[in-house]
């Protein structure tokens, strides 16, 4: 049951009705039932992947609470009076004990996300470096292993939650029903925005009434989320998938077109969910966070990682980054790095290591392939380059006489970066490693080769006159739509304030429009998000 079907429209809408005629102290034993039904619907069996990581979570977090308790419990009674190098101590020790039990539940979440859907991975890898020492047959078999939708998202929403507990940000639920609607809240657990406890928590477990305001607003990001996922997303898959999947048939503007289609097809099917579930869960008063905020006005592809899948980066900034940057290794690293380096590189490598460390995993994250890990590396090294020769950067600048407010350099570092991040789709979005490089090698060698424009490569590929048109509407409104967000204009207020005759009229042309245009049929596979599979 994918969020752009009827029946999920149905669904839905039932779960809402439910809440509001359910009595306030008991609407969110409706999102939980919902909830499950939503993954049991979805996954069937495999909805006991989700429970006994749920349960493993839960108890490790009551775990790492009675370890932090007792600590302090005995620093508040039987430790007052100790002098302050022994409480410091103590508190290390709870500190170090806290850890110790954190660490137990995060190998235990990651080993279900690696074996499910990582050993494959590992085992052809292991068995091709096997190969090369003259080890015949597979060593590792091969399994057919299911992998439960949305399993990456709330394996790091478990891992965010045992963290804070023991960084003492959150106390541990008590409540195991209660914790279950965190971990898999229907309109979110498929594809994100990936939520905090201490975010979303109270939220789901106190009743909300009914506001007539927030089911309006919450029916119109998801119809602004359909109208992106099935007008313009599905619309680009044609030429897209014609492209990539025959990469060996097309020049090197073709291929790259491709490449810069693919991230808008991906930008408006990612972001087409998160408006479908952010909606969802607006009319029930609940406010997921934001996941994107307009990535193609960025000026350089650490701004764009600061605009895209947001709560991604925060996660990998705050349970990644951080603890590693400032780890004792790391400072060690920093401090021996000065002497070899200088002052300058030296001071930056171990930011620059944990940085390469973040956008690898961040490519691992999104699939078990190299071609995401190349993906993740590409975009790394970009913003560790950009970070290093910032100086360099500058001075060009003041040497040409470039103004960084101007609007001309905004657009040609918009352009730039819209570059950098189209080149980068050749990974993430090719059939393997060696696919991308090779449509890499073509798109340079023939470049200029502008034979598309007349031999019927475009026709051939999909972009007939209507297609194009279609997209070329599409686009602009996108584009106009993330510009007036972008100057902080209120679209969905703005509409609301509108005339009863003139806000139905744009209800109505909305939902025609994705009657008349939006890819669908026998054919149409409605479930294929993009961002499921990760």
């Amino acid at each position: 049951m994918s969020i752009v079907t009827l029946p999920f429209f149905l669904f839905a809408a039932a779960v809402v009705l439910a809440y509001f005629l359910t009595p306030l102290k008991y609407r969110w034993i409706v999102l939980l039932v919902g909830s499950y039904l939503f993954y049991w619907f979805n996954s069937t069996w495999l909805v006991l992947v989700l429970f006994g990581m749920t349960l493993v979570t839960w108890l490790i977090g009551l775990w790492i609470q009675r370890v932090n308790d007792k600590g302090d419990a005995f620093l508040k009674e039987e430790g007052k009076d100790l002098p302050r190098e022994a409480r410091k101590a103590k508190k290390e020790e709870t500190k170090h004990a806290a850890r110790r039990v954190l660490t137990l539940g995060i190998l235990l979440d990651l080993a279900t996300l690696l074996f499910l859907k990582y050993f494959n991975f590992f085992g052809e890898n292991l068995n091709g470096l096997l190969r090369l020492f003259g080890v015949r047959g597979e060593v590792v078999p091969r399994l057919h292993l299911l992998l439960p939708i949305g399993i990456s998202f709330y394996t790091l929403q478990a891992i965010s939650y045992m963290t804070d507990v023991c960084r003492g940000k959150i106390k541990a639920d008590r409540r195991p029903a209660r914790f279950m609607l965190f971990m898999s809240f229907f309109p979110q657990i498929i594809q994100g925005p990936i939520p905090r406890y201490g975010q979303l928590a109270d939220q789901l477990y106190e009743g909300h009434r009914f506001d007539y305001n927030e089911l309006c607003g919450g029916a119109q990001l998801m119809l602004w989320g359909v109208i992106k996922k099935l007008i313009l997303a599905e619309r680009l898959a044609v030429p897209v998938n014609a492209a990539f999947n025959n990469y060996e048939s097309y020049s090197g503007p073709i291929l790259f077109i491709a490449a810069a289609l693919y991230g808008l097809q991906v930008y408006a099917d990612f972001s087409g969910g998160m408006d479908v579930a952010r909606g969802v869960a607006q009319m029930v008063g609940v406010k997921l966070e934001l996941n994107f905020a307009q990535p193609y006005f960025s000026t350089s592809i650490e701004d764009f990682w600061r605009r895209w899948h947001i709560t991604m980066g925060r996660w990998m900034r705050d349970y990644v980054f951080y603890p590693l940057s400032l780890s004792k290794a790391f400072t060690n690293l920093s401090r021996k790095s000065r002497k070899f380096l200088g002052m300058f590189v030296g001071k930056r490598l171990p930011s620059f290591l944990a940085m390469f460390i973040v956008y690898f995993l961040v490519g691992f994250w999104h699939g078990a392939e190299w071609k995401y890990v190349a993906y993740g590396v590409w975009n790394g090294v970009f913003i560790m380059s950009g970070i290093l020769l910032e100086n360099v950067y500058a001075k060009s600048r003041e040497r040409l006489r470039i103004k960084d407010e101007s609007a001309a350099w905004r657009i040609f570092r918009i352009l730039r970066t819209f570059v950098i991040v189209s080149f980068g789709r050749f990974f993430s979005g090719g059939k393997s490693l060696h696919a991308a490089l090779t449509m890499f090698r073509r798109t340079f060698i023939r470049f200029c080769d502008l034979s598309f424009l007349t031999d019927g490569t475009r026709t051939k590929i999909g972009l007939t006159v209507k297609n194009s048109v279609i997209l070329l509407i599409m686009v602009a409104l996108l584009f106009a739509v993330d510009l007036l967000h972008e100057r902080k204009v209120e679209i969905r207020a703005g509409i609301a304030r509108r005339n009863l005759v003139i806000r139905w009229v744009i209800y109505i042309g909305a939902v025609l429009a994705v009657l008349i245009f939006g890819m669908y049929g026998p054919e149409y596979d409605a479930a294929s998000f993009i961002y499921e599979q990760f």
